[in-house]
C-alpha cells in the first residue's frame, strides 16, 4: 500500500510540475517543437571511409574542409551537435545531429563536405527524436570555449 501511495505521490507531483512549468509558446514556435517541447532530426554517424590514401597532406586539406563545412551548417543552424566518437570496433569516427526533415536533406548537407565526397568518411543516416531546445545550447559554445580546432 505505501509503495502504491508512493507512486501516486510520485505521479502527482510530476504532474504538477509540469503544469506549472513556464511554456514560452513564441519560443516553442522557432524551435519548431511540438506539444512535448521534442522534434524530429537526423542522426549521422560518421565513420571511416573507404578511401586508405596515406597523402597526409591530401587528408589535412580534407578535414580542415570537413571542419570549416562544419562551421557552415552551424551558421546556417543546420548543424545542431557535432563531436568525435572515442576509438571502438565499428570504425565510427564521429557523430552530427542535423535540424533537417529527412535523409535527403541530410545527404544534400553532406554534399559539401571534402572528406565524406573523397570517401575518407562515410555517413549513417537515423531520424531521431529529441528536445526542440537543443539548439539553443550552440550560442554558447563561444562563451566557454578557449581553442579552436
Amino acid at each position: 500500500m505505501r509503495y502504491i501511495l508512493f507512486l501516486i505521490g510520485t505521479w502527482f507531483s510530476v504532474s504538477l510540475m509540469a503544469q506549472s512549468s513556464v511554456y514560452d509558446e513564441s519560443l516553442a514556435k522557432k524551435l519548431a517543437a511540438d506539444d512535448y517541447g521534442m522534434k524530429q532530426y537526423m542522426l549521422v554517424i560518421l565513420k571511416t571511409g573507404t578511401n586508405t590514401t596515406q597523402d597526409k597532406k591530401f587528408i589535412d586539406s580534407c578535414f580542415a574542409g570537413h571542419m570549416s563545412n562544419m562551421n557552415v551548417m552551424v551558421k546556417a543552424e543546420k548543424l545542431v551537435v557535432a563531436g568525435p566518437i572515442g576509438k571502438n570496433d565499428k570504425l565510427y569516427r564521429g557523430i552530427f545531429i542535423l535540424n533537417v526533415a529527412n535523409k535527403e536533406e541530410a545527404e544534400k548537407l553532406l554534399k559539401t563536405d571534402p572528406a565524406v565526397n573523397a570517401g575518407l568518411l562515410d555517413a549513417e543516416y537515423f531520424p531521431w527524436y529529441g528536445s526542440a531546445a537543443l539548439a539553443t545550447y550552440l550560442p554558447n559554445v563561444e562563451k566557454i570555449t578557449k581553442k579552436n580546432f
